[in-house]
């Protein structure tokens, strides 16, 4: 298995709560008892919760819930997050798990969970698979006081629904999943969008079929998997049966064919078609310098801009964007640049194409797709190549200042507008306070 002949042991490790929990124990608060929200108040009521403790989710809260959506009989604490903080402590716990394992047996899934091969470990250490996982979890809560929950599996996909199910069954937090025992606990279990990688789209587009768990995957004729996921329908078949064959090794290594730049945000109200439009080219200008401190050009744009949609709270989780709810578009650009003039060009006719101007504007996002090397920019019979290398030239000396003194250090005009947002945005960490 794993395509080294042999059963292999993987781990799959999630720090419980993490920004919820690293907030307590900065607070000289215990995590598992401790009512605690991450979210801005700022961002008024509305605004998404990062995290909550699970004491909170005993109470009934949901997680990513928002403020307003708590109960008011609940009495808690509200941490504003840092993004800057949480990076810390990954980072202390990262080092902790290094002093057991190689870097080339770990592989770093999110800023809070992680896959481990434990297989060369098991001997090291004369221990077992669980033995093994405590140690670790232990080892991190000593260090930074954050509790985990592990999933063992000998795939790395029955690690990670050992750790999404059935770790949360267990007293020590630790789940453990091989194919046989995959099939007797987790083949019926509901919803599917439980399982590792089965999205809400995926899930309806199998409803329609009457499969509601993956014992009913294993049961469809595979011609209608293809027929409704293309290529997608042999990894699904394969995870129905608890199979998977790529490995830490072949993650690391994996270099995609193609790579694109992009940048969204969620806005802290309603802006009108001309305000969004500021935005937008705060946007593409970030995503262009971006372009040339990577040396790529990009030959592909595409836009999305989310609508309010009156009466509905806006989420951006779970629900598919629809003419109602937001307005896209795509453009195959004429020639291969990273010029931050020709990109907002485009990418502005693109928004006064497609963007309804009587709609506020809630989200919007950019992608700059299609990267290849600098050396690989087309020019056209209208491109003045001197005005490109001193727009270039302009673009890395902003790029030089920026990175020595910060961001805000070099701003334009247009970031000083009122509806302007790059400003705030330079000194957050994934749209986040750092």
């Amino acid at each position: 298995m794993g395509g080294l002949g042999r059963v292999r042991t993987y781990l799959c490790i999630d720090l419980k709560s993490f920004y919820a929990s690293v907030e307590c124990v900065d607070r000289g608060l215990d995590p598992l008892s401790t009512d605690l929200v991450v979210a801005d108040p700022d961002r008024g009521r509305s605004t998404i919760c990062l995290a909550i403790t699970p004491r909170m989710k005993e109470r009934g809260v949901k997680n990513r819930c928002r403020l307003f959506e708590i109960p008011d009989g609940i009495d808690y604490l509200v941490a504003t997050p840092r993004m800057r903080r949480y990076m810390e402590v990954s980072s202390l716990i990262y080092r902790t798990y290094l002093r057991y394992v190689s870097p080339n047996d770990l592989y770093a899934y999110s800023i809070d969970e992680c896959f481990i091969d434990a297989t060369p470990y098991l001997a090291l250490y004369r221990t077992d698979a669980r033995s093994f996982a405590r140690m670790l979890m232990d080892a991190v809560l000593a260090e930074t006081g954050v509790y985990a929950t592990a999933g063992i599996g000998t795939n790395l996909f029955l690690a990670k629904v050992a750790l999404d199910i059935t770790a949360k069954r267990e007293k020590d937090r630790i789940g453990y999943l091989d194919e046989p025992s995959f099939k007797a606990s987790v083949w019926r279990h509901r919803p599917l969008t439980d399982i590792w990688n089965i999205g809400p789209g995926t899930a309806e587009r199998l409803a329609r079929h009457g499969v509601v768990d993956l014992e009913g995957v294993t049961r469809l004729d595979r011609s209608l998997l293809e027929r409704e996921f293309g290529v997608n329908a042999q990894l699904l078949i394969d995870h129905a049966h608890g199979r998977e064959d790529c490995t830490i090794d072949q993650i690391r290594s994996y270099r995609p064919r193609s790579t694109s730049i992009a940048n969204g945000q969620v806005l802290m109200r309603e802006y009108s078609f001309d305000e969004a439009l500021v935005v937008l080219k705060e946007m593409v200008y970030e995503s262009a310098l971006e372009l040339v401190e990577r040396r790529m050009v990009a030959g592909h744009v595409s836009l999305m801009v989310g609508y309010t949609v009156p009466g509905r709270v806006y989420r951006t989780q779970r629900r598919r964007f629809t003419p109602e709810t937001a307005a896209s578009a795509s453009r195959k650009l004429s020639r291969k640049t990273s010029s931050r003039r020709y990109l907002e060009q485009q990418i502005v006719a693109l928004y006064e194409e497609k963007v309804n101007p009587a709609r506020p504007v809630k989200r919007m996002s950019i992608a700059l797709g299609r990267l290849e090397a600098e050396s690989c920019e087309t020019l056209d019979l209208f491109t003045d190549v001197r005005e490109l290398e001193r727009e270039r030239a302009l673009c890395r000396t902003s790029i030089e200042v920026r990175n020595r003194y910060g961001k805000n250090s070099l701003i334009r005009g247009i970031d000083a507008l009122e509806c302007a947002t790059a400003r705030q945005r330079n000194v957050q960490i994934g749209g986040h306070r750092a």
